[in-house]
């Protein structure tokens, strides 16, 4: 038995055993979870992401395109079908093109803006939009974002730009989907070695800077991000909504 024992909750972000969509999972299924879970729509991604749940029994692993309003449809479709109801969603999905990245920010393209901001931010708002007729009994929803959206990190460049977006529209949603008793939250996470981070430049000298300014002079465990959203998707926080959770061993509030 665990807090969430009986409760029903989708994933959508998992990449690998290093993503912080599986730290959180692992921390759900030690709580007794069910869950789902979405992954993107190639045999490669497909086959890291099985090769990690089916071990755990999930029921419902599927492809999704998030750009696809059709596509978000069919998966929260199927939810209902599997499940009947939905408790809580995890959202943790960013992408910009690599080589917009490796660019100054002063040189990105139009077509690579769009695109970021489609998958990294819009997509948290179509996936709330599906989610929210299934939580009928109120629900919890958490997604990720990073300290790249407060301040300037050189090299994070656009996703800097998605970030803030991201977070903006938590707090709307918080507002919008607060009349049916859903919470919605943001973990700003401290720098983590994950597949999306492997494309932003410099990441081994941001890593090394975090550790000499936070208070606690270390790097974030994935863990501990796993704890916070066990703490934002259940009963704990019932008070609390619209929220960007800085869990980054305190490096956000240190000036210099």
């Amino acid at each position: 038995m665990g807090v969430f024992t009986s409760k029903t909750g989708l994933v959508m972000g998992v990449a690998n055993d290093r993503s912080i969509a599986w730290a959180i999972s692992e921390a759900l299924y030690q709580q007794g979870a069910e869950l789902g879970f979405t992954h993107l729509p190639s045999p490669s991604s497909q086959r890291r992401v099985r090769r990690l749940v089916e071990p755990r029994g999930a029921r419902l692993i599927l492809p999704c395109d998030v750009q696809s309003d059709a596509d978000v449809a069919r998966v929260f479709d199927a939810v209902r079908e599997t499940y009947g109801k939905l408790d809580f969603l995890v959202h943790s999905i960013a992408f910009a093109p690599p080589q917009e990245l490796r660019n100054p920010y002063l040189q990105m393209s139009r077509e690579g803006w769009h695109l970021a901001m489609d998958i990294s931010a819009y997509s948290l708002l179509a996936a709330c939009r599906a989610a929210a007729p299934l939580m009928t009994a109120g629900g919890a929803i958490v997604t990720i974002s990073y300290y790249g959206g407060e301040k300037v990190i050189p090299g994070y460049n656009v996703m800097g730009v998605c970030k803030a977006a991201l977070e903006h529209s938590v707090r709307y949603l918080a507002w919008d989907l607060g009349q049916q008793k859903i919470r919605i939250n943001a973990i700003s996470a401290g720098p983590m070695r994950t597949l999306s981070a492997a494309g932003i430049s410099g990441f081994d000298r941001i890593r090394d800077h975090f550790t000499q300014k936070a208070p606690l002079g270390r790097n974030v465990e994935p863990s501990e991000l796993g704890t916070t959203a066990l703490y934002l998707l259940s009963d704990q926080s019932d008070g609390v909504t619209g929220e960007t959770i800085h869990v980054d061993c305190g490096f956000s509030v240190v000036g210099i």
